[in-house]
């Protein structure tokens, strides 16, 4: 059973929601936080964790943001991010930010799927043909803000949720051989997260949930077979390399993810009208500049892979694809017949992307041949 797996959800009061958080309760005595007032004189300080470890690029993505924050507040708000584990544990952070004690953090939604399942539809899956941005087009303008707070609400959550950062699609993952039919997958011992955990289950593999920096170390043990992650930087800077040289791209499982950025509700709500308004902003602006670092940074560290990893990479054979799908299908029948808040945000994603999709499929010209044209076996670009 997964870490995630062991975490029953919870569905009372913020109270029991918050019982028996040892870490958290811990790092609240340590760091005894106050309460943020209106009328505070000179700059407001916030203490945050991401779930992320220093090296890796999403912690930077968090430093970012924070930035933004601090330099559009005039030093007026200053924030601080400290990486995983400094307070809590990645898996905590939930728990540690409603408490308050952190005043925000950065990380995903995927990593509270124990605390409730339906935190997962927000991106950790194939969201029914949509993109990351396309998710969050759902969530800003079709019903999904007002639904992530009835399902914070469900579980006693005290915090201010913004989803931000479209994450571009998953590899399947990192292998010790080419995964070339779903038969491959069996018994293999896979790290993944979220909905994911049912969806690789179904496929056969023995799953186990992990924070990102704590997966290559169980590679190295030989604790995993195999493990997915997020992308060419991520991957890289956790040193996936070192321990695999095959990587699957293309999947279903968190096609269409984002990150998320979360306050403590009671400080988010004492900041001054003004610097909440700031906030709100400084999340867009985050999210677009974080996704043109990561087009800029990806493809250079898929390249450096490549030529100073020697890591191959194999395009997921189709009918693993296929498979995914229908397995997916039968995973979320059976959550919405158990639980209604899950069917009623699928219910929503369905409607919002049967447009969006059809309009996106029908508009958007395939770059695939203007990319065969320019880079494949007639170069053009090179006589340009």
């Amino acid at each position: 059973m997964s870490k995630e797996q062991s975490i029953k959800p919870q569905t009372s009061s913020r109270r029991k929601f918050l019982t028996g958080a040892a870490a958290a309760t811990a790092g609240a005595a340590t760091l005894g936080f106050p309460m943020i007032a209106k009328g505070q004189a000179g700059p407001i300080t916030m203490r945050w964790q991401s779930t992320w470890p220093t090296k890796d690029i999403f912690h930077e993505f968090a430093l970012d943001f924070a930035k933004k924050v601090n330099d559009m507040t005039g030093g007026d708000l200053k924030i601080e991010v400290l990486p995983a584990g400094a307070v809590v544990p990645a898996f905590g952070l939930l728990e540690a930010v409603s408490k308050g004690t952190l005043d925000g953090g950065h990380g995903v939604m995927v990593y509270h799927y124990g605390k409730q399942n339906a935190l997962a539809l927000w991106g950790s899956s194939p969201c029914f043909g949509m993109d990351a941005n396309q998710v969050l087009a759902w969530h800003k303008y079709g019903g999904g803000k007002e639904l992530l707070q009835k399902v914070y609400s469900s579980i006693g959550a005290n915090i201010v949720s913004f989803p931000y950062g479209p994450m571009w699609t998953q590899p399947l993952g990192w292998f010790k051989k080419p995964i070339t039919k779903v038969a491959d997958l069996k018994g293999l011992k896979f790290r993944t997260v979220g909905i994911s955990i049912d969806l690789f289950t179904g496929m056969g593999a023995a799953v186990n949930a992990l924070p990102g920096g704590e997966i290559v170390p169980a590679m190295d043990r030989g604790l995993l077979d195999a493990a997915e992650f997020n992308n060419a930087s991520s991957d890289r800077l956790l040193g996936f390399p070192d321990v695999s040289k095959v990587c699957m791209l293309q999947s279903y499982h968190q096609n269409a993810e984002q990150f998320e950025i979360m306050f403590n509700k009671d400080k988010y709500n004492a900041l001054p009208e003004k610097m909440r308004a700031i906030i709100s902003n400084a999340v867009e602006a985050a999210s677009q500049d974080m996704s043109w670092k990561a087009i800029d940074r990806y493809s250079q560290d898929y390249i450096e892979l490549q030529t100073k990893d020697n890591v191959k990479f194999y395009k997921t054979p189709d009918a693993i694809l296929k498979a995914q799908l229908d397995i997916y299908d039968n995973v979320v029948s059976k959550k919405s017949a158990e639980n209604p808040l899950f069917k009623e945000i699928l219910q929503s994603q369905i409607k919002f992307a049967e447009r969006a999709t059809k309009w996106e499929q029908d508009t958007v010209v395939n770059r695939r041949m203007a990319f065969d044209h320019y880079f494949g076996a007639n170069a053009a670009a090179k006589k340009l």
